[in-house]
């Protein structure tokens, strides 16, 4: 997949951070994007904000919702005729000690985090196989990394490291590539914060956008299956 032009890209929760981060790169390097969300005016209005509708396409969809994300897939390929990139990317973070955390943010985090990523690969594995394409996954260093208060968080970004690789061993029979990206700290939207100056020292949203590219234009024979990227210099409290 090194010549990227016409190539066609799939989004999920793209209308903010690292999803429309990643997003203006693909667009940027000659892919057509289609970004998605829960809410399609917001979707909409980052979709204005990348490009025109011959390369942009907004799409409303709750990726907890497997209908939700196969009638995507369908408009997608209704609109361009193939899928040749998906990255997992939509998400959320709620942080308490277990004891206090409630049972609705346990499941929505596993609805969202987990079983949402599960929904967005058997909505498009069909797609895939036939464009020989490539499955993204947006973890995290929690995956690999647990803290107090983030047994749920942990537990849904460790099962997504999890399926993952699992999904890599069980696909690439098909010629589908599948990578798993684990970053550190970005500077997002998550959990409430607003991007700003003090956030300078993390990674940014473009930085993944350049991953993928990497990942993407990398030689067929070689699959870099789990990355690790975090901030040169973390923040000193």
């Amino acid at each position: 997949m090194q010549d990227l032009r016409q190539k066609v890209a799939y989004i999920t929760g793209g209308s903010k951070g690292i999803g429309f981060g990643v997003a203006q790169k693909l667009i940027a390097s000659g892919m057509k994007v289609a970004i998605s969300g829960r809410t399609l005016k917001t979707v909409a209005r980052a979709a204005d904000y990348l490009g025109d509708a011959n390369t942009v396409l907004a799409l409303k969809s709750d990726v907890a919702n497997i209908d939700d994300e196969k009638t995507a897939v369908n408009q997608i390929i209704d609109k361009w005729g193939q899928l040749d990139v998906v990255l997992a990317n939509a998400g959320v973070g709620h942080f308490a000690p277990i004891d206090q955390m409630s049972d609705a943010h346990w499941h929505q985090m596993i609805d969202t985090n987990l079983t949402g990523v599960y929904n967005t690969l058997k909505a498009s594995v069909e797609a895939l196989k036939e464009s020989k394409g490539y499955y993204i996954t947006l973890a995290s260093l929690a995956g690999t990394n647990f803290f107090a208060s983030g047994a749920g968080y942990n537990a849904t970004k460790f099962g997504v490291v999890g399926f993952t690789q699992a999904a890599m061993l069980d696909l690439r029979k098909y010629d589908i590539k599948v990578s798993t990206i684990m970053p550190g700290s970005v500077a997002t939207y998550f959990n409430d914060n607003e991007p700003s100056e003090k956030d300078a020292w993390k990674i940014q949203p473009e930085d993944i956008g350049d991953l993928v590219l990497d990942l993407l234009k990398m030689h067929p024979r070689t699959l870099p299956s789990k990355i690790e990227v975090r901030p040169t210099r973390p923040d000193k409290k």
